[in-house]
């Protein structure tokens, strides 16, 4: 991690308890978007994920994903590819189905986002359960792309994000987080 990174992530980071149900302690990062130097930061931190490896497209889950994916991909000289929830996109998509901790989820791409043999990094703002970043390598598998790696914020440590991510694929997938909790 770069030096004063943590401090800036620490600072601009905000707990914030019994939200959106008690118990939980959301972590609110629209005070680090707010922050350029802040913000400069991670777009960098999280771009230098890939050093090294060929990235032709980033592709960010809705909502956070979008924020923090998009300046990912300007800086790596990538393209952008959107990954939204059902309903969202106007042309031909593929979607993917998960179970969350209550109900059920949609993803979808555009069927033409991803070409075949594109290298696609996921970014995230959060790996917790690891349900929306599976469904979405299975979104870039399905388009015949390959997914180089996953580079997220934070990793909720105490949840299966990372076992969940790799069921069902042969391949592991480079997971870095900026900050763990």
């Amino acid at each position: 991690m770069p030096e004063g990174l943590q401090e800036l992530l620490d600072r601009l980071i905000v707990d914030v308890p019994d939200f959106p149900e008690p118990g939980v302690v959301f972590k609110d990062i629209t005070p680090l978007l707010a922050d350029h130097a802040g913000l400069t930061a991670v777009v960098e931190a999280l771009a230098a994920t890939a050093d090294g490896v060929r990235v032709d497209k980033v592709a960010g889950m809705e909502a956070r994903g979008f924020i923090l994916g998009a300046p990912v991909a300007l800086a790596l000289g990538a393209g952008f590819v959107p990954v939204r929830k059902a309903g969202k996109l106007p042309r031909e998509t593929h979607a993917v189905s998960y179970d969350l901790e209550y109900g059920s989820a949609t993803l979808e791409v555009h069927a033409d986002g991803i070409a075949p043999g594109d290298r696609v990094l996921l970014v995230d703002d959060v790996l917790a359960t690891g349900g929306t970043l599976h469904a979405t390598r299975e979104l870039v598998q399905r388009c015949g792309g390959e997914v180089v790696g996953v580079a997220v914020l934070t990793e909720l440590t105490f949840l299966p994000g990372r076992e969940t991510l790799a069921q069902g694929f042969d391949e592991p997938v480079p997971v870095t987080a900026l900050m763990t909790v």
